[in-house]
């Protein structure tokens, strides 16, 4: 169960360093995908399985979609299209996917050949109740605070997008004058 962890915790920080020294945003986006799942299985050797749950539901989900989202809304051209189909190769997604595979081999061996202990180190297991009443309850602060963190990117990603369209759409005007005088002239 501790070798477990302790791979699990590594894979978490070099899943987490790619994300940081990536240049494209969806890979960074399938390494930050990987670093979730590596942290949910810390969770779940530390006896959290609740947290280990939300942390795929709402972290590797919900998060994950939402910054898909927002990539969505900055309108890629066909440029950027073909430039992420050459992307796609296998050496760019090899990575990933061998730190999803380790991933996956600690998680059936967790579940079917080491047996998970009854009761965490820390006495007991987390229940849904406690951690709602935790975050809703002194902490719900933090709670609202992060919620309209996550709604600025959102707003801000949508504005940048936005301005983009503007920006093309006055160069092209100032284009089409230009020719029309040539065509005259």
């Amino acid at each position: 169960m501790e070798l477990t962890f302790y791979i699990a915790a590594a894979v978490a920080v070099l899943a987490t360093i790619m994300v940081i020294t990536r240049y494209n945003m969806i890979h960074a986006l399938l390494y930050l995908v990987v670093s979730f799942l590596a942290v949910a299985v810390v969770f779940l050797t530390m006896g959290a399985p609740f947290m280990a749950a939300l942390e795929v539901i709402v972290y590797a989900g919900a998060i994950v979609v939402l910054i898909i989202f927002v990539i969505m809304m900055l309108s890629l051209t066909r440029e950027d299209v073909e430039q992420e189909k050459a992307w796609l190769q296998p050496k760019l997604w090899v990575g990933p996917a061998l730190l999803s595979f380790v991933l996956l081999a600690e998680l059936v061996y967790l579940l079917v050949i080491a047996e998970m202990p009854a009761t965490p180190a820390t006495g007991g297991y987390v229940d849904a109740r406690a951690v709602g009443l935790a975050l809703y309850g002194p902490y719900v602060l933090g709670v609202q605070l992060s919620g309209i963190l996550l709604m600025a990117g959102i707003v801000g990603a949508y504005h940048l997008g936005r301005q983009k369209k503007k920006v093309i759409h006055r160069f092209l005007q100032e284009k089409e004058p230009q020719k029309e005088r040539s065509a005259v002239l």
